[in-house]
């Protein structure tokens, strides 16, 4: 069993910045492929984003290209989503997610864990 805790979401305007972490309580995500998924109001939850195992392999949704960036820090402890040039369409609660055969895929079934998600609002 893996928990997962976002952090780092709230209110913003359009224009701004938001940096999302995600940490794997009493474990580091060594193995793990990280997953970064949102849900806006009366959507369905879509990908965003996703870092492989080994930090070297990112993908993006092309909603998101160029503004966001998924990051993880070299103990593979937290893993990030900088978020930059923020749009109101973007507002979401945003959720991580772990797949454990470290694919990091944009499909929400390769993924066995998910956080509790963390509120992205972004004011025009």
């Amino acid at each position: 069993q893996v928990q997962l805790v976002e952090s780092g979401g709230g209110l913003v305007q359009a224009g701004g910045s938001v940096n999302l972490s995600c940490a794997a309580l009493g474990r580091p995500f060594s193995g793990f492929a990280v997953g970064w998924f949102r849900q806006g109001p009366g959507k369905e939850r879509a990908f965003v984003a996703a870092i492989s195992h080994n930090g070297r392999r990112t993908t993006y949704a092309d909603s998101v290209k160029g503004r966001f960036t998924i990051s993880r820090d070299s103990a593979k402890i937290m893993v990030y989503l900088q978020m930059n040039n923020l749009k109101p369409e973007d507002t979401a609660v945003y959720y991580c997610a772990v797949d454990g055969w470290g694919r990091g895929s944009n499909l929400e079934p390769d993924y066995d864990y998910w956080g509790q998600g963390t509120q992205v609002t972004v004011s025009s």
